[in-house]
């Protein structure tokens, strides 16, 4: 069986998480971590992780949310507090859609990082054209003690290496289905199976063949085939892999 490590069940349109969450099954996938991006929707989200078992939450706001007031340690730790909460996220930088003065963003990364110390729960990290700054700042306020995920993978093999070295596991998505995806095949390639992950980024993402569509969580097996297929691996060696690897980093059970 296979785990989305990181969808957005609460943000796909034109259907039902339960919908979704049987469709994914007959794919093969057996759990889901439903991200939260903002406050706005994270009431929502909490309710579908309250009525399936096979999900799971995250509270956090995403580095190009727009926010009139800035979320606290305080609030993400009481949020975090809830039963099916296991992460902290998505947090990060994002420099390719946030233009200008960035100091709001870069105290939003570090709020998360010392909320996810606070309640010892793994950070999901987004990082794009920012790979550099979002390193440094996870090496300078010591991530490496929670650590985490860092999400949609899509840098070189030196930035795996160097957040690997802090912990983190690398999580690749539809975007290693793309023939044009040249580096991050090859990143795949020469990952440890014990530090890799899978996931859809659902509703955004989707793979081949269904690239240009509203992504979900049923497609994660495309990812895992392609992975697959890139290592001269089976299937089933990337499910399981990257089922415990799930299993082991949020501290759950996931049989």
């Amino acid at each position: 069986m296979l785990i989305d490590s990181h969808c957005h069940l609460d943000l796909v349109e034109n259907t039902t998480p339960d919908v979704l969450i049987d469709t994914a099954k007959s794919h093969g996938v057996s759990h889901f971590l439903s991200v939260s991006i903002d406050f706005e929707h994270l009431p929502h989200l909490l309710t579908i992780s309250e009525q399936f078992d096979e999900v799971f939450a995250s509270v956090g706001i995403h580095p190009n949310t727009t926010c009139e007031t800035e979320a606290t340690v305080e609030e993400l730790v009481s949020f975090a507090d809830h039963p099916k909460v296991i992460a902290i996220g998505e947090t990060g930088l994002d420099y390719y859609r946030s233009e200008g003065d960035l100091t709001w963003q870069h105290e939003r990364f570090r709020t998360h990082i010392e909320a996810a110390k606070q309640t010892q729960k793994p950070l999901i990290v987004h990082t794009r054209e920012a790979k550099a700054d979002t390193l440094q700042t996870l090496k300078s306020e010591n991530a490496r003690d929670v650590s985490g995920i860092m999400h949609c993978f899509v840098e070189d093999w030196e930035t795996a290496k160097k957040a690997m070295d802090m912990n983190f596991y690398i999580s690749f998505s539809g975007i290693v289905t793309f023939k044009n995806a040249k580096v991050l095949h090859e990143v795949a390639k020469k990952m440890p199976l014990d530090y890799m992950l899978v996931e859809t980024d659902s509703p955004y993402l989707a793979p081949v063949p269904y690239r240009g569509k509203t992504n979900q969580p049923a497609y994660v097996k495309y990812v895992a085939e392609s992975i697959a297929k890139l290592r001269g691996d089976s299937v089933e060696t990337i499910a399981t892999a990257t089922t415990d690897n799930f299993a082991r980093l949020f501290n759950v059970n996931v049989q």
